[in-house]
């Protein structure tokens, strides 16, 4: 092989890469960002969600199985776990909060009804285990079935079955004390 061939050869590793990572981007970009969109809280925090998860592909793109399906998985997988790492911090936040005696949260009574059940209904998902969380958004809100929620976060259709059902579970304990107010 010539120099230049060598060279070339040499440079044709780090473009491969950069095209895996983009291929990997547009197949899976707009699927991560709507389940980003369902757990996180706001849009920017969805965005970034979705770039951490394309970061630690970029570092990882080796560690990432071939074929359509099982990339999603991964890259779904990634993403549940760095969502779930983040309600975990939160936790740690607010507890320290509570022990440290910050102020509370102001009543926001004047917000028109929906605006209330929105936030109520969300309140009641981050109440949620992270995982049942997770299950929840993308069965209820994202309409997948067992078996695809199985596949991609790497768990048997009946633990998500289990999951789904103490999330549904929970969510009716955490709103039954808002609905009979409403009634």
């Amino acid at each position: 092989m010539s120099g230049n061939a060598v060279a070339l050869a040499a440079d044709a590793a780090p473009d491969d890469r950069g095209d895996r990572l983009a291929d990997l981007f547009d197949a899976h970009e707009d699927r991560l960002y709507r389940l980003a969109r369902r757990l996180a809280a706001s849009v920017d925090a969805a965005d970034d969600l979705v770039q951490e998860t394309f970061l630690r592909a970029a570092k990882s793109l080796r560690a990432i199985p071939a074929g359509r399906s099982r990339e999603e998985a991964w890259l779904v997988r990634v993403l549940v776990n760095i969502r779930r790492d983040e309600w975990r911090r939160e936790v740690v936040r607010k507890r320290s909060a509570a022990v440290l005696g910050a102020g509370s949260v102001a009543d926001d009574s004047n917000l028109e009804s929906a605006l209330i059940a929105r936030r109520t209904i969300w309140g009641a998902l981050d109440a949620l285990h992270p995982r049942r969380r997770a299950i929840v958004i993308m069965s209820e809100l994202e309409g997948m079935n067992l078996s695809t929620i199985a596949s991609l976060l790497g768990v048997s259709p009946m633990t998500v079955r289990w999951h789904l059902s103490m999330g549904r579970r929970d969510l009716k304990r955490a709103l039954e004390p808002r609905i009979g107010d409403t009634v």
